[in-house]
């Protein structure tokens, strides 16, 4: 789930560069609006764009793309 803002340019960077690098999660990583949820504003409204994974919950990335992380997560989710 990557959590974002309209008119993001973040996001819309992050969303690029992890379709760019990933083009197999196209269709899988689904994009949300940190705003739509109280508790995603509360948590993550100054850090988006936010790449959550729905699995567990934790945070793969934020902020910027961080290739390595999004890497390790790819590998260990068998994605």
């Amino acid at each position: 789930m990557l959590l974002s803002r309209p008119g993001c340019h973040l996001c819309e960077q992050m969303a690029m560069e992890l379709l760019t690098a990933y083009p197999q999660l196209a269709g899988q990583v689904a994009e949300a609006d940190v705003d739509s949820r109280e508790d995603w504003q509360r948590r993550y409204g100054l850090k988006i764009p936010v790449l959550l994974d729905t699995g567990d919950g934790g945070v793969v990335c934020a902020t910027v793309f961080d290739s390595a992380a999004v890497a390790d997560w790819v590998r260990d989710r068998n994605l």
